[in-house]
């Protein structure tokens, strides 16, 4: 059969249209679904005959059947429809993975998220008059006694909070920071860069590796707006260092009335190194060293939403209120509802531990970790084809938090000369939901540390589908 046999033998459009099947297909989508399918699928054999390197004797005519034609349009119309966002399996052993989506919302924040979703909220309104109220009123009392503030506000990350408050409070003038702070957090994305969209004039002192509160002084002209400091939480300066201590900062700043602010990054509730984690400044401490605003985000240390908080004092945070920009960076009744549950969880450090999952991967011990992989072990089909091993390893905390810093966990570790743990890795990340694992030393390394306890039994299933698929 020739190339235009094999081309007049596609079904036409209406006859495929008079199948069964392709009612069936019409009633799950659209009829203009179904045609579009039809097209696709047909313009596709077409161009397949008709390309230079046709081969005829490897051509399947089968696919020419009507019945076939249309379990293709089928398939083509559940790739569009399928959610190109899904749940996934963390197996590489990064706790806040920005990528995968940052910090696990612990079960009460779900809920209130899903009660919102399902119903009207009171997201602005007050109960008692019935009339307007305040969008931030159902966090900013629970973020006010967390840390102490005067005043607290939420906008849509830590990038936005930060060009709120230089908008608001150092429009056309000069802020200073140190050489040192200038950091660039994930995607490129720089705080000269930030301060240059909020109108705020960048002023660099000390050097790379040295500040001192001199350098602030000295850089103080009658255009000084702010005095600014980042944490650098993604990266650390180690050697011959100096930086200028906040308090001593803020004392010489108020003396002059100039406002600090300070970019505290992941930001910390409360210090976790009674569980082993080094020293990170908690919001509290930079509100008690007098900081006039504080920023930071809700989706890592936090283990919240994506939100970027603002603490401080009073005045400063209502000029914030007031600004233009706030509209365009204020949060929505999911976020809300997440945050204020995740921060009630709060009031109680232990339930905090125990109820936020980023918070628990981080302080539980490696022999929960190390079960975990026992247990997946035992679920996973044993052949002589595969060497399947638990070791110990270091898994990685992320989100640009504790950024030298290594906690102990306990991986799976998959190694065969019948598959490369390439193509393992590749294999388990097209299953129906998503895992994403990582490879040393040429094997394939499931790190339990981020792996839910519900999630191992679908995970040692997919394992084993991918083991059988190379046997």
């Amino acid at each position: 059969m020739g190339k235009q046999e094999l081309l007049k033998s596609i079904p036409a459009v209406n006859d495929i249209l008079a199948e069964k099947k392709s009612e069936k297909i019409k009633n799950e989508y659209s009829r203009n679904d179904l045609l579009e399918g039809i097209r696709y699928v047909t313009d596709k054999l077409r161009s397949k005959i008709l390309a230079d390197d046709f081969s005829q004797t490897n051509f399947d005519q089968d696919l020419l059947k009507t019945d076939n034609i249309l379990d293709s349009v089928n398939n083509y119309l559940k790739n569009i429809y399928q959610p190109e966002m899904s749940s996934a399996i963390n197996a590489t052993g990064v706790v806040i993975h920005t990528n995968l989506g940052r910090s696990l919302l612990a079960d009460s924040a779900a809920e209130a998220v899903n009660n919102v979703a399902k119903h009207y909220s009171t997201l602005e309104i007050d109960k008692d008059s019935g009339e307007r109220g305040d969008r931030y009123s159902s966090v900013q009392n629970i973020i006010k006694k967390l840390t102490g503030a005067e005043a607290a506000l939420v906008v849509n990350n830590n990038a936005a909070a930060v060009t709120l408050v230089l908008a608001a409070i150092a429009e056309d003038k000069e802020v200073v920071i140190s050489r040192g702070e200038l950091v660039e957090i994930g995607g490129s994305f720089r705080v000269p860069e930030v301060m240059e969209q909020s109108g705020a004039k960048l002023v660099e002192v000390g050097s790379t590796n040295k500040v001192y509160l001199k350098d602030y002084l000295n850089a103080v002209t009658e255009e000084t707006g702010a005095f600014l400091k980042v944490h650098t939480s993604n990266y650390r300066i180690k050697g011959f260092t100096a930086t200028v201590d906040a308090e001593e900062l803020v004392n010489d700043a108020h003396q002059r009335d100039i406002p600090v602010i300070e970019d505290l990054g992941s930001g910390i509730i409360f210090d976790l190194q009674s569980y082993g984690l080094p020293y990170e400044p908690t919001v509290k401490e930079s509100i008690d060293a007098g900081i006039d605003l504080v920023t930071f985000s809700g989706d890592k240390l936090l283990g919240g939403p994506q939100a970027g908080i603002i603490v401080g004092k009073k005045k400063y945070i209502e000029k914030l209120e007031y600004h233009p920009l706030l509209r365009a960076l204020r949060v929505d009744k999911f976020t809300l509802a997440a945050l204020e549950a995740t921060l009630k969880l709060y009031r109680n450090f232990d339930e905090a531990v125990d109820k936020i999952p980023t918070l628990k991967m981080l302080t539980e011990t490696d022999l929960k970790v190390k079960k975990r992989a026992e247990k997946l072990l035992s679920y996973i089909d044993k052949n002589d084809k595969f060497i399947l091993e638990i070791e110990k390893d270091t898994a990685r905390i992320g989100g640009g938090s504790y950024p030298l810093t290594e906690i102990k966990t306990y991986v799976l570790t998959i190694e065969s000369k019948l598959i490369s743990s390439e193509k393992m890795a590749y294999k388990l990340r097209q299953t129906e939901m998503p895992i994403f694992s990582r490879i040393k030393n040429q094997k394939l390394i499931i790190d339990l540390k981020t792996v839910q306890e519900s999630e191992i039994e679908l995970l040692a299933g997919e394992i084993n589908q991918v083991l059988r698929e190379e046997l």
